[in-house]
């Protein structure tokens, strides 16, 4: 490979990306890059046109670069956004976005993967979690979606359903994943409220601002969870809490109940209980018995299993719990809770450890860990 003739291409590669409108400090950096390409791939394979080679390359260099730039400060600018309460600002193009991905010529559930991916930000791994199923298969999905609707035209929009169940998840994924979605979730789902009245829509928002309204009492200084029982109900975020309420209630008053009315319901019993001790866990089992009716969602049934478990007793919970498929993410971790509860020990802190291997993430593992390291303990004791 002639190093020489890589040197004297350099300047003019430089100028074509500049005069291209990349900044000067990025062009060089691109340049660099290609050069660097240049030389591992050249030597089996040079070009006929090195000049239009390394301009290629470069150019392509820099517009990964300039996206990659734009997403970190998207993600840096939601990191410190906070959801201010009141009306929403006016409409803007990512809400325009959300309904355009929700087609008519898509299935709800490839409408949700496609849109989740392509305006969410949220990864494959991410989603195929969030649908408790494999990557490969939740890539398979977007990969059909993104063929559906590149020969359409996309001047029709798909109904709010499918851009709530959207936001929802972006709103999961954002509390408890790797990327900080929430705030952008719930402005979203204010403008939305904002334009359609649809009591759904407000449920949506009273439950994002309620799960918002406990965020600061989740984590430790250190990043370790804290379970609801054990948080400091004094960092929850009244305002928030009786704004959420406000809209619940209302929302409710309409006699038109779904899904996610039922879990703003469930969440509004939490955050009124001054107390763990004070959850009203048998009215808590009721709305879970709704949402079970309005949902057959095995993860509403697991989480029955839990609120059964504090209103009649944990062997109640684990009947209820044995009805459902072990292979449930976290059906682990609550049998291990129930097991401790009703005084079994070893099998608890097995459990907990075992659950501890099959964590989503690493805040999670480290909490069941810990579980099972504190009943170890106490056994030896």
């Amino acid at each position: 490979m002639d190093e020489a003739l890589l040197r004297s291409l350099t300047p003019s590669v430089l100028a074509v990306l500049v005069r291209r409108g990349a900044d000067f400090a990025a062009a060089e950096d691109a340049v660099q890059d290609a050069l660097v390409e240049a030389v591992r791939v050249w030597p089996a394979d040079e070009p006929r046109d090195p000049k239009g080679w390394l301009v290629t390359v470069a150019w392509r260099r820099f517009l990964d670069a300039t996206r990659a730039d734009a997403a970190r400060r998207r993600r840096e600018d939601l990191v410190d956004e906070e959801p201010a309460a009141g009306p929403a600002p006016g409409v803007d193009d990512t809400l325009q976005l959300y309904f355009l991905c929700a087609h008519p010529s898509l299935t709800p559930s490839s409408a949700v993967a496609l849109t989740l991916r392509a305006v969410g930000g949220l990864t494959t791994r991410q989603i195929a979690r969030a649908y408790l199923v494999p990557e490969a298969t939740m890539a398979q999905r977007i990969s059909r979606a993104k063929r559906t609707v590149s020969g359409v035209r996309l001047d029709r929009h798909g109904d709010v359903a499918t851009v709530l169940r959207v936001l929802y998840l972006v709103f999961n994924e954002g509390y408890s994943g790797d990327v900080d979605l929430v705030a952008e979730a719930i402005r979203l789902t204010r403008q939305l409220a904002a334009q359609v009245d649809h009591p759904e829509v407000a449920g949506l928002l009273a439950l994002m601002l309620l799960h918002h309204a406990r965020r600061d009492a989740r984590t430790r200084p250190d990043g370790s969870l804290v379970p609801l029982a054990e948080q400091d109900r004094g960092r929850w975020d009244t305002g928030v809490i009786a704004e959420g309420v406000a809209i619940l209630q209302a929302a409710l008053a309409r006699d038109r109940l779904g899904e996610f009315q039922a879990q703003a319901a469930i969440a509004a019993l939490h955050a009124d209980a001054r107390t763990a001790e004070e959850t009203d866990w048998v009215q808590i089992v009721e709305w879970y018995d709704e949402l079970a009716r309005l949902t057959d969602s095995p993860v509403v049934r697991l989480n029955r299993a839990v609120a059964v478990g504090e209103a009649d007793g944990p062997r109640a919970g684990l009947a209820a719990l044995a009805a459902l498929d072990d292979s449930l993410p976290r059906h682990t971790a609550v049998a291990a809770y129930l097991h401790e509860r009703d005084g079994d020990l070893a099998r608890a802190a097995r459990l907990y450890a075992e659950a501890a291997r099959k964590a989503p993430d690493l805040a999670e593992r480290d909490h069941l860990t810990r579980q099972a390291a504190r009943l170890n303990t106490r056994r030896r004791h």
